[in-house]
């Protein structure tokens, strides 16, 4: 669109011309374009290669405009799905990566360790909020996968630990070397919600709060 040429016979305001560069509508480009012609200059007409550019250009926006409209449309509709499979979760458990965990008065911690290579001498450490290790929890050789524990509440001393939340510190030796590997912790889903920025999902949890929706493992 020749907005310049427009402008220079008059028809536009300078300081509205950078606003309809970026405004104008197909009803808007064939009345400029209409316009313009009728105003040429009759000893330099348009070229019809110069019409059939702008017309090109015209084009090429519209088509960009319509298909960012259709992936905003898309991207709605896969946001609505997926809040709507979320609102399922409510109420069952999920396993999620995380080093911590809460124990309920006559209750267990349920978890897994995310294993990419086979490990031996694994085992769990128990930590209290002080960080004084309440339990050592040793599964011994693990495959790579999902290796699954439970801690029944017992310390090491045979008493029962009081309620609260724990940290979990799991280690194995990989290619003979001490590593530290992944946990994942059991926890029940309270809500869902929307993200902040409006992009993705958030999942509320049980005694660990908000996580990322893509970062839940397993569905229990």
């Amino acid at each position: 669109m020749n907005v310049a040429r427009l402008q220079e016979l008059g028809l536009i305001e300078p300081q509205k011309a950078q606003s309809i560069r970026n405004k104008l509508g197909q009803g808007d480009f064939l009345k400029l374009m209409t316009t313009q012609m009728t105003h040429q200059n009759p000893l330099k007409p348009m070229q019809n290669t110069e019409f059939l550019t702008q017309m090109a250009q015209f084009g090429t926006v519209s088509g960009i405009q319509a298909l960012q409209k259709s992936f905003a449309n898309f991207a709605n509709s896969i946001g609505s799905d997926q809040t709507l499979q979320a609102a399922n979760l409510v109420g069952r458990k999920v396993l999620v990566k995380g080093d911590q965990a809460t124990l309920a008065a006559g209750g267990e911690i349920q978890g897994a360790l995310k294993l990419e290579n086979p490990a031996t001498a694994v085992t769990i450490k128990i930590l209290d909020p002080s960080g004084t290790t309440v339990r050592t929890l040793e599964l011994g050789p693990q495959d790579s996968g999902l290796a699954s524990f439970t801690w029944d509440g017992l310390k090491n001393d045979g008493t029962y630990a009081d309620p609260g939340t724990y940290r979990l510190q799991a280690e194995g030796m990989v290619d003979g070397k001490n590593k530290a590997l992944t946990s994942l912790v059991v926890a029940p889903v309270v809500s869902v919600s929307s993200s902040r920025n409006g992009h993705g999902l958030r999942v509320d949890l049980e005694g660990l709060g908000s996580v990322d929706f893509n970062d839940i493992e397993q569905i229990l």
